[in-house]
C-alpha cells in the first residue's frame, strides 16, 4: 500500500515483524539466513501467510559465511520458487542462475547495489528491481563508498527498472527526498529494529534511542569485505587486526551471526557485529509498525506539499 519496505535482518526480520510490516501497509522481509535449512525457511513463509494476507519479501544474502553453504542457498532459492513468494531481495553475488526459476515462479525479485555498474549488470541480467544502498546504510555497504544522495539519482536515472532507495531512512523525510530524487520507495532495515514488534531486547531500544550518526564505523574494506556496524570493543579489535595486516578469513571468524543472535537478545552487545547504520542518529521513539509506516508517510506528504509551496511559480 505504501513504498516502504523492511530490508534484511538477520535473526530480527522473523514472520512476526515482517507481518506486521506488511499489515501496516509496507512489504515486510524473512531473513532467509535466519535459517539452517530450505525447510525451515518454507515453514517461516507458511507462519507468515498466517499472519498476513499482504504481499511480504524474503532476502537471500549471497556473502561469505561459516554457517550457510552454497546447497542451503541453492534450498533457499528453490522454496522461494516454490513457495512462489511475492518478492524476493538478493544481496552479494548476481545469482543469475536462479533468475529464470524465479521468473517462471512470478517472483519480483530485487538486487542490492552500491553503484551504477552494478545496477546496470543487475537489469541487463533480469531484475525486476534495484536497490540502490549508499555507503550509510547498516551491513554491507560497498567500497565504492557513495552516499546515499549522489547514489540514487545516478542509479535511478541509468536504469529502467524500479529503483528503492536504501541507506539513511528513517523518517518522512528520507522517504520524500528518495521519491525525489527518482527512486520509487524507501528501503529500511535499522529503523525497523526500532518497533515494538521487534524482538529485541529493551536495551537494545536505549542504544539505539541514544545513538548518534557517528556511533557507526566501516571496517573490513582492506578485506575486500566492508561492513558497518554499531561501535563498540569487538568492532575496535577488528579495525586493529585489520590495520595489522589481518585477512578476510581471520575478519571473518571474528563475526559468528550467534554473537549478534545473543546480543539482540540479552542486550549485551559488546562482544558482537550490531550491523546498524547511520539512520541510527536519527531514530526517537519506538513505535509499532503501524505508527511508524503512518507517521512516515503523514510526514512525506507535509515535507513535499511544503517545499512544492516554497519552488512553484
Amino acid at each position: 500500500k505504501y513504498p516502504i519496505v523492511c530490508g534484511a535482518m538477520l535473526w530480527l526480520a522473523t514472520p512476526t515483524l515482517c507481518a506486521a510490516v506488511s499489515n501496516a501497509g509496507g512489504l515486510g522481509n524473512i531473513t532467509a539466513c535466519n535459517y539452517n535449512s530450505g525447510e525451515e525457511l518454507r515453514e517461516a513463509i507458511h507462519k507468515t501467510r498466517a499472519l498476513t494476507v499482504c504481499p511480504f519479501s524474503v532476502n537471500i544474502t549471497l556473502m561469505p559465511s561459516m554457517r550457510i553453504t552454497d546447497e542451503i542457498l541453492a534450498d533457499f532459492f528453490k522454496v522461494c520458487a516454490q513457495e512462489k513468494v511475492p518478492a524476493l531481495e538478493v544481496s552479494g553475488r548476481p545469482a543469475r542462475e536462479y533468475l529464470g526459476m524465479m521468473k517462471k515462479a512470478g517472483v519480483f525479485t530485487m538486487h542490492k547495489v552500491g553503484s551504477v555498474r552494478h545496477a546496470l549488470n543487475i537489469e541487463k541480467a533480469g531484475y525486476d528491481a534495484v536497490i540502490a544502498a549508499g555507503v550509510e546504510e547498516g551491513g554491507h555497504p560497498l567500497n565504492d563508498d557513495v552516499t546515499s544522495m549522489v547514489l540514487w539519482p545516478r542509479i535511478a536515472e541509468s536504469v529502467n527498472v524500479p529503483v528503492l532507495a536504501c541507506g539513511g531512512i528513517a523518517d518522512g523525510r528520507g522517504l520524500a527526498a528518495a521519491l525525489v530524487l527518482g527512486c520509487e520507495a524507501a528501503f529500511m532495515a535499522t529503523r525497523f529494529i526500532a518497533t515494538k514488534e521487534c524482538a529485541v531486547h529493551p536495551d537494545i531500544w536505549n542504544l539505539l534511542l541514544a545513538a548518534k550518526e557517528q556511533d557507526t564505523v566501516l571496517f573490513g574494506n582492506s578485506t575486500g569485505l566492508q561492513g558497518r556496524a554499531l561501535k563498540n570493543r569487538l568492532i575496535e579489535e577488528i579495525l586493529k587486526k585489520e590495520a595489522a595486516g589481518a585477512g578476510a578469513r581471520e575478519i571473518i571468524a571474528m563475526l559468528p551471526g550467534v554473537k549478534a543472535k545473543e546480543a539482540w537478545r540479552t542486550g549485551k552487545t559488546d562482544e558482537a557485529a550490531l550491523m546498524i547504520g547511520q539512520s541510527a542518529g536519527l531514530i526517537k521513539d519506538i513505535p509499532s509498525c503501524q505508527e511508524l509506516i503512518e507517521n512516515m508517510m503523514a510526514e512525506a506528504r507535509s515535507v513535499l506539499h511544503k517545499n512544492w509551496e516554497r519552488v512553484k511559480e
